[in-house]
Formats: C-alpha cells, sequence, structure tokens
C-alpha cells in the first residue's frame, strides 16, 4: 500500500536540491556582477582612474538589477492574476502606450524635445501615466457585476494594438533624422538609464517588492483560480487588482528606465517554474529574480568583453525570447 501512494503522489521538490541550485544562481549572479565591474578596468587596483571606472559600470550592474527584478516579478504576478503562464504583462498595452507617449513628444515637439525634458520629472509623468491607465482599466472593468478577467484582457489586446497603429500613423509622418533618434529610444538598452533615477526607482521597486512578500499566501491561494479563492475566503476581485497595479508600477518602473522589453520575463518566469519545481511564491520569486539578473550580466559581460556589442544585448534576448515563446506555444499546442 505504501508503495502504490508513493506512485500515485506527485513527486515534490527536495529542500536540498532547490538549495544547491539557489546556490548556483546566487553565485553565477555574483561572479558575473564581478565580472562586468573588474574586468579589463584601465589602470590598477586602488588607483583614482580604477575606481572611476568601476564607479561608472555600477551603474549599469545597479540597472540590470533593478530591471531584472521588475521583469520577474512582474511577469510571475501578471501569471498568476491571470491563471494562464503564457500571458505576459504587455499583452495589456503597457509597452505600445510607452512607445506612444514618446513618438507623441517628437511629433508634437521635435526631436530635441527627448533631451531637453529628459529628467526626473519626465520619469515620473511617464510612471503615473502608465500606472494611472491601468488603474482606471483594471478599476472600471472590475467595478461591475460583470467583470472578467478575460473582458479585461482583450480590451487590454484591443488598446495594445490601437496604441501600436497610432504610433506608427505618426512615426511616418517623422523626419528621417527624428525618426532614427525616436527609434534609438524605443529599443529596450540598459545603457539608457540615467543614475539620478536609480535612487528613486529602487526605492518604488523595494516598496513593491515588500509588498509582495507580505502577501506572498495569499497569491499562492490566487494561483488556485477564482472559484478556490473565493471558496478559501479570499476576496478575489480585490486581490486581483491589487496584483495588477503592482505589475504595472513594476513595468513603468521598468520601461521608463530602460526601455520596452517584451519577452525577457516571460523567458525568466517559465524557467523559474522549471528549475524551482515549485508553484510557490516564496520560492517561485527569488528564483525568477535571480535567473532574471543572471541572464543580464552574463550577457552583458560576454557582448561588452568579447564581442563588443553591449548594446545589442536587449535585441537578442528580444530575439531569443520570440523564438522561446513561439517553440512553448507550440509544445503546449501539441500536448
Amino acid at each position: 500500500m505504501p508503495d502504490t501512494l508513493a506512485t500515485i503522489a506527485p513527486a515534490r521538490p527536495r529542500r536540498p536540491r532547490i538549495a544547491w541550485r539557489f546556490g548556483i544562481l546566487a553565485l553565477v549572479v555574483v561572479i558575473a556582477a564581478v565580472g562586468v565591474l573588474t574586468w579589463d578596468v584601465p589602470g590598477a587596483p586602488g588607483s583614482r582612474g580604477f575606481g572611476i571606472a568601476v564607479n561608472l559600470r555600477v551603474v549599469s550592474v545597479a540597472t540590470i538589477a533593478l530591471v531584472a527584478c521588475c521583469q520577474a516579478v512582474a511577469t510571475v504576478l501578471f501569471h498568476t492574476a491571470t491563471a494562464n503562464r503564457i500571458l505576459t504583462p504587455s499583452i495589456m498595452g503597457f509597452d505600445a502606450l510607452y512607445v506612444v507617449m514618446q513618438t507623441a513628444l517628437v511629433f508634437f515637439f521635435g526631436s530635441a524635445a527627448l533631451s531637453a525634458t529628459d529628467g526626473l520629472l519626465k520619469v515620473v509623468v511617464q510612471s503615473v501615466l502608465m500606472v494611472g491607465f491601468a488603474t482606471l482599466l483594471y478599476g472600471w472593468l472590475f467595478a461591475g457585476r460583470r467583470g472578467n478577467l478575460h473582458i479585461m484582457l482583450l480590451v487590454g489586446v484591443v488598446l495594445g494594438v490601437g496604441f501600436g497603429s497610432l504610433s506608427t500613423v505618426m512615426q511616418r509622418l517623422l523626419t528621417p533624422s527624428d525618426f532614427d533618434i525616436l527609434s534609438a529610444r524605443l529599443f529596450g538598452n540598459l545603457s539608457n538609464s540615467d543614475p539620478d533615477y536609480l535612487p528613486w526607482g529602487a526605492l518604488v521597486v523595494a516598496g513593491v517588492l515588500l509588498l509582495v512578500w507580505r502577501a506572498r499566501h495569499r497569491l499562492d491561494v490566487l494561483a488556485l483560480g477564482r472559484e478556490t479563492s473565493l471558496n478559501l475566503g479570499l476576496a478575489y476581485r480585490r486581490e486581483v487588482i491589487g496584483v495588477l497595479v503592482l505589475v504595472a508600477v513594476l513595468i513603468s518602473v521598468s520601461t521608463t528606465m530602460v526601455g520596452p522589453m517584451t519577452f525577457f520575463g516571460f523567458i525568466v518566469a517559465t524557467l523559474a517554474y522549471q528549475l524551482s519545481g515549485s508553484s510557490q511564491h516564496r520560492v517561485v520569486l527569488p528564483f525568477a529574480v535571480l535567473l532574471g539578473m543572471a541572464t543580464l550580466l552574463v550577457g552583458y559581460f560576454v557582448l561588452r568583453h568579447v564581442f563588443y556589442a553591449a548594446g545589442m544585448l536587449s535585441i537578442i534576448i528580444e530575439f531569443a525570447g520570440g523564438l522561446f515563446f513561439l517553440v512553448y506555444l507550440l509544445r503546449k499546442g501539441s500536448l
């Protein structure tokens, strides 16, 4: 009888195995971060030139860590809220909203407006607009009795397509020089980040992560689905809206700092589910964050010091993420 139960019950991941994987990921992150900071730095360690070069690279490492946290946590939370691990936050039109805001700025005021308006105020305004858009959308669609998550996702897709079409129309009317300058801003680039934004972005992300960690047990219940959550006494509608607003905050911080990254979060979240072997958020979220950091740091190091093409990192990640997404869809469809 015990043997029969053992074959029927699903095997649980062993804690030592999870700890080993977590430790290896953490070690990779530390080694990659040290490599990015110190590899091929001019000057001897301790010299003034060495310190200046390392301080400049600290900005890149901090940006990578912040973006990895935002994308990884936002995607896992979005999967939890929608009970679907194929969707990504970009399906709600966040990236398209960022693109239409940047395009409208160039269309009405010229490319000089991009650099003239750079600053903390612009970042705050962009983030507030994106979070406000998401909050109004979620609150409106969930306010009535007929509020439905699938309708909300459909409206998000339609709005995203609409924003994309509007951006395309305005871009076609731009001069070639303005279009080139705008295109450079619309590709995710880790070197676009301003060090003045980092403390504020880190403060916002730290607050969101604290809220997420305190709600990890409720998130585990939410992941069980609407009916089960309601039966267990969870305020399903309120929890879903709250989670989606947190997703909007994280995506807005990431997008306003480095630009859109459509598939990066999907790659990290999907691999985190597989490597952690668990569906509990206290396990999946740290795995996803470490995977995001390791991916960006290793990719940044290789492209910067081996191929001398650090600016191509986001393009390569998006290309690989698109292929990974298609393969994942095809494999799901064949099951």
